[in-house]
């Protein structure tokens, strides 16, 4: 049997994570690899996914971030719930499945950066729209009464359901953030570049995907974006630079992010999403906003955590 936990009792969040939530698999070693590599290192499990980690970095910086996802009712999936919670995560709207397993991600990662990876999301693309019913039935919002808060939408979404939320009247009030789970998900962005609705977060690479297009920095990439059909942009390049746009000022902020030793990769982005939204939620300017989110996510590839 099926059911999607709730509780009346719950604090309203004020940022909604809509996406995966799962465990993450890391193995590191601080010498450079390629294919083939056998390396001494240390490998982690931890609590991950795009949606997860935007709602951790939230919940450091002191917002009360709310999750929307799958999680089984297997032991893992327990163990999950129970670490969200210790981490400052509400997971009353979690939908909870006794047929799906809890998704996985596991990544390798080397001196050189990510080396490869494989995440396991099959869970939460099973799941579909049975994620986002508190949105819909009125816990959260409805169709009359839409959300009006922030909410991190993660792009580990199947394109059928970000084409629904991009839509769907239950979202229009809500202050949307949207980022791909990683490049070869970036196309399913797409119903954000048609429906002018959303902020949106990508790499350069990402950026040259759903543009059909190479770029060599992240401001050419943003107004591309904006012509494109987006509302508003954030794009990334490394360690060059990064871009803010929107269609409201047609003009784009670039800042070059702080030099650091790279001690890890995964979760970077999403740490650079999250505390972007929080510099935004306490009002800061564009600039300070784009700069605040580039210091925390130096820090958090440095190895340090991102406060």
């Amino acid at each position: 049997m099926t059911q999607v936990s709730s509780s009346t009792l719950a604090p309203r969040p004020q940022v909604l994570c809509i996406g995966s939530v799962l465990w993450d698999v890391i193995g590191r070693s601080p010498a450079e690899m390629r294919r083939g590599s056998d390396m001494p290192g240390r490998i982690s499990r931890l609590p991950g996914g795009v949606a997860m980690n935007i709602a951790m970095t939230l919940a450091r910086f002191g917002l009360s971030p709310s999750l929307l996802s799958t999680v089984g009712r297997d032991a893992e999936g327990d163990e999950l719930i129970a670490a969200c919670a210790h981490l400052g995560c509400l997971t009353d709207h979690v939908y909870r499945s006794e047929d799906l397993p809890t998704d996985r991600y596991m990544a390798v990662e080397g001196g050189n950066g990510l080396i490869a990876a494989i995440a396991d999301a099959h869970s939460l693309e099973a799941a579909g729209d049975k994620i986002l019913r508190p949105l819909t039935d009125g816990t959260l919002g409805s169709a009359v009464a839409p959300y009006e808060g922030p909410i991190a939408l993660d792009g580990n979404l199947t394109l059928s359901l970000l084409g629904e939320i991009a839509a769907n009247p239950a979202f229009a009030k809500a202050d949307l953030r949207v980022a791909p789970a990683s490049p070869g998900k970036a196309e399913r962005l797409r119903p954000f570049l048609t429906q002018t609705h959303g902020t949106l977060y990508v790499n350069l690479e990402e950026a040259g995907i759903l543009c059909q297009e190479a770029f060599t920095d992240s401001e050419t990439a943003a107004l591309a974006l904006l012509d494109r059909g987006a509302a508003r942009v954030l794009v990334t390049d490394g360690g060059s630079s990064a871009s803010e746009a929107s269609i409201q000022t047609r003009d784009a902020i670039t800042l070059v992010p702080p030099r650091v030793t790279v001690a890890r990769v995964t979760g970077a982005g999403d740490t650079f999403m999250a505390a972007h939204i929080v510099a935004e939620t306490r009002g800061d300017d564009r600039k300070s906003a784009l700069a605040a989110a580039l210091q925390a996510a130096a820090t958090y590839v440095s190895g340090e955590p991102p406060l």
